[in-house]
């Protein structure tokens, strides 16, 4: 499990536990201190094996090196659990970070390949997280290790996928500007429709009262404290015979919605089967929105910037979910 080191004392403790035990990436004393004494003061998140743990399996540090961009400061992961996916952790961990503060862009700094093995393994992994290169500055450090600088778009669509998750938690006391809400609105009138019949429509709620009207129905509560909602509605109409894509229709706007919400700084989560269940909660929300019968209200989608820290959960490896040409093919 990941966690956010807040204190000092414990972001050294961890980083030399980590960095002393790698000493073919840190062999060199005086700039491993500096990395130990330098993690002191940035932001940290730590791998454990389970919440009672106190030995840290990997870490990664943060540092801002612009009004837009992050840098990874310092990584390391123990030999003996590579390749467990706790790097790539750690890193959805510090794109969640960064993206929640609004910073465009991350970076890192590395030994450029072809130097030394376990440095191509480090570019490697880098590349695998979407990472492309800026520029090698041949003597940043030394004419032994020519730097290796690599970037990655936070707000490229790549991106916004690997980081966009559900988000449950409160939102800040901030106003969702209205072209905002109308970008957001355009990406899902957008998506793609069977046939092109259009079966997806929109409101977009702002108007404080109205917000608390709907916010009065949810039951049990969510979405208590977001600024701005966009209600989901969508009508049967036949692509063709008697095929109907109402459901990937409104699918398909959905996801793209969600994708523009992260994209513009804000968070969001897909609420269907809380409205939709047995207590019919989406006919009390289209009750006060005065939606037309021949629609239903599929899902509400609550707007505005996060007010608690969180990451993504953890997902299975690449190889346990694709396979190609066969089910027994990689």
């Amino acid at each position: 499990m990941i966690r956010f080191i807040e204190d000092r004392n414990e972001r050294k403790r961890i980083s030399r536990q980590v960095l002393e035990a790698l000493p073919e990436w840190f062999e060199v004393e005086t700039s491993r201190e500096d990395y130990i004494s330098g993690s002191e003061f940035l932001p940290m998140f730590a791998y454990f094996e389970d919440k009672i743990s106190t030995d840290a399996i990997g870490f990664l540090c943060l540092k801002e090196t612009g009004k837009d961009t992050l840098e990874i400061a310092v990584m390391g992961v123990l030999k003996d659990h590579h390749r467990e996916g706790i790097g790539r952790r750690l890193f959805a961990a510090a794109k969640d970070y960064a993206s929640q503060r609004g910073y465009s862009f991350i970076q890192v700094k590395t030994v450029k390949p072809g130097m030394y093995e376990d440095y191509d393994r480090t570019n490697d992994f880098y590349k695998s997280l979407g990472f492309k290169e800026l520029e090698v500055f041949p003597t940043l450090w030394d004419e032994d290790n020519p730097c290796q600088i690599y970037v990655m778009s936070l707000k490229s669509a790549i991106s916004a996928i690997a980081t966009r998750h559900s988000y449950r938690g409160a939102f800040r006391d901030e106003k969702v500007p209205v072209e905002d809400l109308k970008t957001i609105a355009s990406a899902g009138i957008d998506a793609p429709s069977g046939c092109n019949k259009q079966t997806t429509d929109l409101i977009i709620v702002d108007d404080p009262d109205t917000l608390d009207e709907i916010k009065a129905v949810l039951d049990p509560p969510v979405a208590q404290t977001a600024p701005a909602m966009i209600v989901v509605l969508s009508r049967r109409i036949n692509a063709y015979r008697d095929r109907c894509f109402a459901v990937q229709d409104y699918s398909a706007a959905i996801e793209n919605m969600l994708l523009a919400i992260v994209e513009l700084g804000y968070q969001s989560c897909w609420y269907e089967g809380h409205i939709t269940d047995e207590d019919r909660i989406c006919d009390k929300i289209a009750s006060i929105l005065n939606v037309p019968s021949e629609y239903d209200v599929v899902c509400i989608l609550p707007v505005g910037k996060a007010a608690d820290d969180f990451h993504a959960p953890g997902k299975k490896k690449f190889s346990e979910r694709v396979k190609f040409n066969s089910w027994n093919g990689f």
